[in-house]
């Protein structure tokens, strides 16, 4: 796509990014948010700009000063396949390593694009007992997700648990 902009998104973009997240809210894709859940977070998004709207986004999200995720990444369905999500993927990876991690986690179906960008399956939750403990205390979803916790697990069904290590 040649007019692609890839920008930080702005509170004014929530509607948008929401609108692009149904289609795969809906199918079980990602989980459910409230609209107060996306607005807290829209520091963390980066949004893909293409004829004046927005056609993708995704978010990372710090658990710890090493960890952190790739979250509520979407496309819009009428422009998959034209590298919008691997030109996200790619400027989120590359905020990580701006913020000093070590390692991105991500929880998804789509096993094969994210390890077209390095990640690799894992079992169980990639962080040590201590700081397990330590985001037992989150009230955010995806760190309930990332724990693998059993409230989740409804809306977790089936996704693969992959790690990037940062070089």
């Amino acid at each position: 796509m040649t007019d692609l902009l890839l920008r930080p998104a702005v509170a004014q973009d929530v509607a948008a990014i929401r609108e692009l997240t149904r289609p795969y809210v809906e199918r079980r894709v990602l989980v459910a948010k409230p609209p107060v859940a996306y607005y807290e977070a829209v520091q963390q998004f980066v949004v893909a700009q293409a004829g004046g709207r927005l056609v993708g986004c995704g978010a990372l999200h710090v658990f710890w000063e090493d960890l952190g995720e790739i979250r509520t990444l979407a496309v819009d369905p009428a422009v998959r396949g034209a590298g919008i999500g691997s030109a996200l993927v790619t400027r989120l990876i590359d905020q990580g390593r701006r913020l000093g991690l070590d390692r991105i986690f991500c929880l998804t179906f789509e096993t094969a694009f994210f390890a077209h960008h390095g990640f690799r399956p894992i079992n169980g939750t990639p962080v040590p007992a201590a700081v397990f403990a330590e985001l037992l205390r989150s009230y955010d979803e995806g760190t309930a997700e990332l724990l693998d916790l059993d409230r989740v697990k409804p809306n977790t069904l089936g996704n693969t648990r992959m790690l990037l290590t940062l070089d």
